[in-house]
C-alpha cells in the first residue's frame, strides 16, 4: 500500500478521560516497575499506540484494509471500551485532534455534559459540604454526565473518514472482543480486585467486573456479552440507536430507578461539537492543542511558556535544575486551571491571556532556582481578560 493510498488524512490524537494507566510489571508478578524503551519505532506507512496491544492490532488492521487514521482511531476507541474499561469507554467522552494532509487541523469535542436537572449545589448536602460515596461526583449514578463518545466518533467518520469502511465495520472488532473475550492482562485482573469495594456496590459492576465476587485473574477470559449486545445495535440501527434507541432508554430507565439525572431526552439532546484547536510557539516549533472544555490544551501552552524561558538543554534531562522548574511551571499553570478553567461555553475563560507569553514571563519570575515556591505562593495568576470577583451576568429574554 502507498503513502499516498494509505491515509488522507496524517494524525489523529485521541484522549480519554479518566484514570491513569498503572505502571508496567516486570513479568507480570515482581512488583518492580520498569522503564519505557527509549528506543524509537518506526513504520514506512502507518501506525498505532494506545495503552492497549489489543486495540492498536486493531487500528493497524483497518489501517491495512485501506482505513485512514480517523478510521482507526474509531475502531481504537471502541477496542479500548472492551480491553481497557478504565479509561476506554461507550459511557464517558473525550477529545479528538486531527491533522488533515493539506495542513488543516481541527478538534472534535465529544466531553460528556451535565444533565437537563443537574445544578450546582447537585454535589452538595444539607450541610452544603461535598457528598461522598454514592451521590457524589465520583461514584455512583449521580456521577456521569451525558456520555459524548459514540456521538464523536460518528461526528469524526462522517466529516473525515475515509469513506472506505462503514461505521459496522469499524464497529465490529470491538464488538468481537467484547463476545469473543480475551485473556486478562495482570494489570487489568489488579485492578479490578484493587477497586473491588467500589465495584462491589452495585449488582451490575459486581458480575461484570468481579465475577460475581469471585475475582477474575490474568490469564482468566474475560467475555462481556451485554457490552457485546450494545455494540451489535450499534452497528444494526447506526450511532443514532446509542441516544435514541434501546440502548438510550435502557440507560434513562436505571438511571430513574436508582436516583440518577440522566433522563432519555438528556440523550437525545447530545450533540458533539467541532471546534479550533489552540496555537502557540515553542522554540520555533507550532504547538495545536485542544481548546476549551479541555483544559489539556491552554494548561500545556502556559508551562510550555513559562519553561520557554529557561536552558533545559543546559540543565540536563534528568537533573534536579530541570525537575525543579518543570515541577514549579507546572504548580502554576495547574493553579491556573483549577480557578479559570471551566465549560468556555456557559463561562468566560481567559485562554488568551493564559497562552500570553507575557504572562508567562511574569509567572517564571516568581520561580526561585534556590529553593522550592511555598503553596501560598502557588496561586492563580491574573491572566489578561480573567474577571474580577465584583463581576456579574444578566440576561435579558
Amino acid at each position: 500500500m502507498s503513502t499516498k493510498n494509505f491515509v488522507r488524512i496524517l494524525l489523529v490524537l485521541v484522549f480519554f478521560l479518566s484514570m491513569v494507566a498503572p505502571p508496567l510489571r516486570s513479568g507480570g508478578r515482581s512488583g518492580v516497575a520498569l522503564a519505557a524503551s527509549r528506543e524509537p519505532v518506526r513504520a514506512r506507512h502507518g501506525m498505532v499506540a494506545s495503552t492497549s496491544k489489543l486495540a492498536s492490532q486493531v487500528g493497524v488492521e483497518v489501517l491495512r484494509r485501506g482505513g485512514n487514521a480517523v478510521d482507526a482511531a474509531i475502531a481504537v476507541a471502541f477496542a479500548l471500551a472492551v480491553v481497557y474499561p478504565a479509561a476506554g469507554n461507550l459511557g464517558g467522552g473525550g477529545f479528538m485532534m486531527i491533522r488533515l494532509r493539506d495542513g488543516r487541523t481541527t478538534a472534535i469535542d465529544y466531553r460528556e455534559m451535565a444533565p437537563a436537572a443537574a445544578n450546582r449545589n447537585v454535589y452538595l448536602d444539607e450541610r452544603g459540604e461535598l457528598k461522598k460515596g454514592e451521590g457524589g461526583s465520583l461514584i455512583g449514578y449521580r456521577a456521569p454526565g451525558v456520555p459524548g463518545t459514540v456521538a464523536g466518533m460518528e461526528l469524526a467518520l462522517k466529516k473525515y473518514g475515509s469513506g472506505k469502511l462503514t461505521w459496522a465495520q469499524l464497529v465490529e472488532p470491538a464488538r468481537r472482543l467484547a463476545a469473543d473475550g480475551f485473556q486478562l492482562p495482570y494489570n487489568l485482573a489488579r485492578g479490578m480486585k484493587a477497586n473491588a469495594n467500589e465495584l462491589g456496590l452495585y449488582p451490575e459492576s459486581k458480575k461484570i467486573y468481579l465475577n460475581g465476587g469471585s475475582f477474575w485473574n490474568e490469564g482468566d477470559v474475560w467475555r462481556q456479552p451485554e457490552l457485546a449486545a450494545t455494540f451489535a445495535r450499534m452497528q444494526r440501527f447506526g450511532p443514532h440507536e446509542f441516544y435514541e434507541g434501546q440502548t438510550a432508554r435502557l440507560i434513562a430507565a436505571d438511571m430513574r430507578a436508582h436516583g440518577g439525572l440522566i433522563t432519555l431526552e438528556d440523550m437525545k439532546s447530545y450533540v458533539a461539537k467541532e471546534r479550533e484547536p489552540l496555537r502557540s510557539t515553542y522554540r520555533g516549533f507550532e504547538v495545536i492543542s485542544m481548546p476549551p472544555p479541555s483544559s489539556g490544551g491552554a494548561v500545556l501552552i502556559e508551562m510550555l511558556n513559562i519553561l520557554e524561558g529557561f536552558d533545559l538543554r543546559h540543565m540536563g534531562a534528568s537533573s534536579s535544575e530541570r525537575y525543579h522548574v518543570e515541577t514549579e511551571a507546572m504548580r502554576r499553570a495547574f493553579a491556573d486551571r483549577a480557578e479559570y478553567m471551566g465549560d468556555a461555553d456557559f463561562v468566560n475563560v481567559p485562554v488568551a491571556g493564559l497562552i500570553d507569553k507575557a504572562y508567562a514571563e511574569r509567572l517564571r519570575r516568581g520561580i526561585k532556582m534556590e529553593r522550592a515556591s511555598t503553596s501560598a505562593e502557588v496561586k492563580a495568576g491574573q491572566p489578561t481578560g480573567a474577571e474580577e470577583e465584583e463581576t456579574t451576568h444578566f440576561t435579558v429574554l
